[in-house]
């Protein structure tokens, strides 16, 4: 098993290409499933989660290319409509096939996702919306067993609370069903916001994009003409980068980056007295001669992300007084708070509020990864502890950030990969 070991502190500067993102990468993955063609994505992030989808598509009877952030996907001979349980249950977002298969095939057998660290994520509001748009639903030995055998029909759906699998999951069942389909209260994220606009460009007529209220006009079971798409940067890589460039206090430039899907990073950044040089698809973050105190609240977007969290609450330990973090959106998100200890922090929990005392003089530290972002934020405090850190259990951190160690070095950090 690899862990990352880092030598720290030491200043960072330089340049790094940010990647495809991860988030986006996954549902375009999984609306190939409604393309009569082959189709083609480019930039996508050569993480595990990636590797994982595509390996579940080639089980369903999919043939795919993956080399040099280009996937050539052809689905035409999928014949198989059973996700199971062996690869649903290494990622959650496998259950982004579902309301593709479904809407393609009119049946499919999906595993339940299991339980994620970092909280309940929970199917049922995927079930009910295709439960309205005329599918019968049984959950049966562990599997979600969904059948619409005269297809699926548009309906209105008002979602409890907001989820963007779910989101996506509808959007793409909705894209083949008769009629119309609105969708009240869904997700407004920029992946959203590209699979719509992909689907559009593929044929499907798509209002209210952007918005929290989409309306879906369904082709009545006719697929779709995907065709090259051409995955947009990650935001949650980009900011997890200017958070390392903040908590060493040192000037780096991320290219191939959207900015305007990083308003709310960015503005805490600045709260925090960091100033930046913004160009076309590029941002450089410049010093500060102190690092101010920050309270954060975690929204859905466009306000704070929760995937953003973690490597706050590192950085704010290099800050001048007090910050609070208040996760809104999962109930076990703090488990890197136990780990962060270690170095030397000094942080207080109260429910789902963190309470951080800052300046810290963190110490390197023996470490453990809990769940993906956890990881970065341990990588975080790494490059700003002296001593040695190691970072265990990455397998964690390989899900979704591409060459973490490679791009660190590349700016100056002291990071290597190493076997246990």
């Amino acid at each position: 098993m690899d862990y990352l070991q880092i030598e720290g502190p030491n200043r960072l500067s330089g340049k790094i290409k940010i990647s495809g993102a991860k988030n986006a990468a996954l549902p375009l993955i999984a609306s190939t499933i409604l393309s009569k063609s082959e189709s083609k994505i480019s930039n996508l992030p050569n993480v595990k989660d990636v590797k994982t989808l595509l390996k579940l598509l080639s089980n369903l009877g999919a043939k795919y290319s993956f080399e040099d952030g280009s996937a050539k996907i052809d689905t035409s001979s999928t014949s198989n409509t059973k996700a199971v349980y062996d690869i649903v249950r290494t990622m959650r977002a496998s259950v982004l096939v579902l309301g593709p298969l479904l809407a393609r095939f009119g049946h499919c057998e999906v595993s339940l996702p299991g339980g994620c660290a970092i909280g309940q994520r929970p199917i049922d509001l995927h079930l009910k919306a295709l439960s309205l748009m005329g599918a019968s639903i049984e959950i049966k030995n562990g599997y979600v067993i969904a059948n619409a055998k005269k297809g699926l029909r548009g309906t209105r759906i008002i979602f409890d609370k907001v989820t963007v699998t779910g989101t996506e999951n509808i959007v793409m069942a909705a894209a083949l069903a008769k009629g119309k389909t609105t969708i009240v209260n869904g997700a407004k994220e920029p992946e959203v916001v590209q699979l719509c606009e992909v689907l559009k460009e593929a044929g499907v007529e798509i209002e209210g994009i952007g918005s929290d209220v989409l309306e879906i006009y369904g082709t009545d079971g006719e697929l779709l003409d995907i065709k090259e798409i051409k995955v947009i940067p990650d935001r949650i890589e980009a900011g997890t980068y200017l958070c390392a460039g903040a908590i060493t206090n040192s000037k780096i430039t991320l290219q191939n980056v959207n900015t305007s899907h990083m308003d709310a990073i960015i503005t805490k950044l600045q709260e925090m007295g960091f100033s930046f040089d913004i160009k076309k698809d590029e941002i450089t973050i410049n010093p500060t001669n102190s690092i101010n105190p920050v309270k954060i609240t975690t929204k859905e977007y466009p306000g704070f992300p929760t995937d953003m969290q973690a490597q706050f609450m590192a950085l704010s330990l290099m800050a001048n007084g007090v910050s609070i973090i208040e996760e809104r959106l999962f109930e076990n998100r703090f488990m890197h708070v136990s780990e962060l200890l270690r170095f030397g922090a000094k942080i207080s929990l109260n429910a789902n509020i963190a309470t951080i005392t800052g300046p810290t003089k963190l110490c390197g530290a023996d470490v453990m990864a809990t769940d993906l972002r956890a990881s970065s934020a341990l990588v975080l405090a790494g490059l700003a502890a002296k001593g040695v850190t190691n970072v265990h259990r990455i397998y964690h951190l390989d899900r979704g950030y591409e060459s973490l160690e490679k791009k660190l070095s590349a700016l100056g950090a002291k990071i290597q990969r190493l076997k246990e």
